[in-house]
C-alpha cells in the first residue's frame, strides 16, 4: 500500500468542502425558486383582486362626485331662496312695519286719553322707588314722603 501523501489529503479535504458547499448552495436556490413562485403566486392573485377593487374604488367616486355636484346645486338654491325671502322681509317690513306702528301708536294714545286714569291704580308719583344707601326702598313704606307732587 502506498501512504497517503499530505497534498492528496488536502485535496480530499477541499474536495469535500466544496461538494458541502455545493449541496448548501443547490438547497438555498431550490429555497429561492420557492418563494419566488409563491410570490409570484400571490403577485399574480393581487393583481386579480385589486383590478375590480380599483373599477369599484372609480365608481363609488364617481358616484360622490355626482352626489357633491347635485349638493352644491341644492347649497345654490337654497342660497338663492334665502335671498329672496330676505328681501321679501326686508319689503314688508318697509311697507307695513312703520304704519303699523303708528297706528298702534295712535290707538294706545286714543285709550290713553279716553280712558283716564281708573281709581284703582297707583299714582305715578307713588309707584317710583327711592334708592337709599345701594338699596330700594318700595313707596308703601315711605310713608307720607311720597305725596310731595300731588294735590289733595
Amino acid at each position: 500500500m502506498r501512504a497517503v501523501s499530505g497534498g492528496e489529503v488536502a485535496g480530499i479535504l477541499v474536495a469535500v468542502f466544496w461538494a458541502i458547499l455545493v449541496s448548501f448552495l443547490a438547497v438555498a436556490l431550490v429555497r429561492v425558486a420557492q418563494t419566488l413562485k409563491a410570490t409570484t403566486k400571490l403577485v399574480a392573485d393581487v393583481t386579480d383582486q385589486a383590478v375590480p377593487l380599483l373599477a369599484d374604488a372609480s365608481a363609488a367616486v364617481r358616484s360622490a362626485q355626482t352626489q357633491i355636484d347635485r349638493v352644491d346645486s341644492i347649497a345654490s338654491d337654497v342660497q338663492e331662496v334665502t335671498s329672496n325671502a330676505s328681501a321679501l322681509s326686508s319689503t314688508v317690513a318697509s311697507t307695513f312695519g312703520g304704519p303699523l306702528v303708528k297706528v298702534a301708536a295712535f290707538g294706545y294714545g286714543v285709550r290713553r286719553a279716553l280712558g283716564g286714569r281708573r281709581d284703582d291704580e297707583p299714582a305715578l308719583a307713588a309707584r317710583r322707588r327711592t334708592v337709599l344707601v345701594g338699596r330700594t326702598v318700595p313707596s308703601a313704606r315711605r310713608g307720607k314722603r311720597n305725596n310731595r307732587g300731588k294735590k289733595d
